[in-house]
């Protein structure tokens, strides 16, 4: 009699590693929503975050959001406060030090051009909080929010002056980095979703059909029609 033997045919474990495989390519994609979702919600804690500190800094400074002169040294010329530069106003607000090497709350976690884009961070501050609506109504260009020519010097603005604070974008993700778009040029292009904070303190995930078309004709808040007394998306 021959000796009982255990174990798998080839053919048995071939059929098993099939079933495996099968099952991986079904659960994976559920698996990356899932993460891309977590990364979702941290970003939007991060504005929750950002939102805290900014109330704080309003609190403190006679109810005047941040507002700066801050030109851009040459080449080229400009201001770009709304850029990254606001960090170092809200900062002492902030449980830690911000800086390009540890980012912390200014930082999506999916956001991969923040070392190479726009002051190593991910968020931009609309500059309709530090132009009066007069300013920023007599702007009507991207330029217009960047070159040292072409901006007009900085007004603080105060919280009790935002019209529709539920609809008014005070702070954004720059890129569409939950939904990656080629070619993403941020608020000044009509495609993509970004994470929002508005000056009521609520934070939506919204689409750039959402937003309505600014004084440079995109979803742009920097450029809000009527500055803080206009209206990006409504509740």
């Amino acid at each position: 009699m021959r000796p009982l033997r255990f174990g798998f045919t080839l053919v048995e474990l071939l059929v098993v590693i099939a079933i495996i495989a099968l099952l991986l390519s079904i659960i994976m994609p559920s698996l990356e929503k899932a993460r891309s979702a977590a990364m979702r919600v941290k970003c939007a804690h991060n504005l929750k975050q950002i939102n805290l500190a900014m109330h704080m800094y309003v609190q403190s400074n006679d109810d005047v959001y941040p507002c700066a002169q801050d030109p851009q040294p040459e080449p080229p010329p400009g201001y770009w406060l709304w850029m990254g530069r606001w960090r170092s106003l809200v900062e002492p607000y902030l449980s830690t030090n911000i800086t390009e090497d540890n980012p912390s709350v200014l930082l999506c976690p999916q956001d991969i051009t923040y070392n190479t884009e726009h002051e190593s961070f991910s968020y931009a501050y609309s500059m309709t909080f530090y132009h009066s609506p007069e300013q920023i109504d007599d702007m009507n260009s991207v330029e217009d929010t960047f070159m040292y020519d072409r901006v007009r010097p900085s007004m603080p603005q105060r919280s009790l002056d935002v019209a529709r604070p539920s609809g008014k974008i005070l702070v954004g993700e720059w890129f569409s980095n939950h939904l990656p778009e080629p070619n993403d040029q941020g608020w000044w292009c009509w495609q993509g979703r970004r994470n929002y904070l508005f000056a009521d303190g609520r934070v939506s995930y919204l689409g750039v059909e959402q937003i309505r078309p600014a004084r440079d004709m995109l979803p742009d808040a920097n450029l809000t029609i009527h500055g803080i007394k206009g209206v990006d998306s409504p509740p």
